[in-house]
């Protein structure tokens, strides 16, 4: 049995959730609209301000299906009611990031600037604050795609062991190396 598969996912209010025949989900929100194909293995009913999730069978592919679809679904109302949100903070001397639109223009210490186009979806905050490293903030309904466009700057220069300078994800803790001076002592 699946503990996550069979939990019901609540739909808050001013939240509606439509099946189609075709087994595609669509989750409509104050945040947005967000679709989902799901397996054919797989049963969704929606009723009495929930969602069940259930399967048609017992192999392996099937069940790890059921905790999988019930997840993308509580994260597509989850998004389409709340929103997530992730913010990044840049470390190291002269790293700047500026926003224009739907355009984030990074400076990372490399010979050129890098500009990164966003997805519509996708809403870009950049703050920079005196005294405080500078922060890319960004906003959206759908939990896959912010990951990934997050997962994508933090890879444009992740933060290196010795001084921690890099891109990096806000309360993420990074494992630190002592470097040279440590090890002669």
């Amino acid at each position: 049995m699946s503990r996550i598969g069979n939990l019901p996912v609540a739909i808050p209010p001013k939240v509606e959730v439509a099946v189609d025949k075709n087994n595609v989900v669509t989750v409509k929100g104050p945040k947005g609209n967000l679709t989902q194909k799901v397996d054919s293995s797989i049963k969704i009913e929606v009723a009495d301000g929930t969602i069940k999730v259930s399967r048609n069978g017992d192999e392996k592919r099937v069940k790890a299906m059921h905790g999988l679809y019930r997840a993308l679904l509580n994260n597509m109302v989850t998004g389409v009611s709340k929103g997530f949100k992730i913010e990044q903070e840049l470390v190291g001397v002269g790293y700047r990031a500026s926003s224009q639109g739907q355009t984030l223009d990074m400076v990372l210490g490399y010979a050129h600037h890098i500009v990164f186009e966003l997805p519509a979806e996708i809403k870009l905050l950049t703050k920079q604050d005196k005294g405080q490293n500078p922060m890319i903030i960004l906003e959206s309904a759908d939990k896959q795609l912010i990951g990934q466009v997050a997962a994508k700057i933090r890879s444009l220069r992740e933060p290196e062991p010795y001084k921690g300078k890099g891109i990096k994800f806000v309360n993420e803790v990074l494992r630190r190396k002592a470097g040279k001076s440590a090890a002669k002592q």
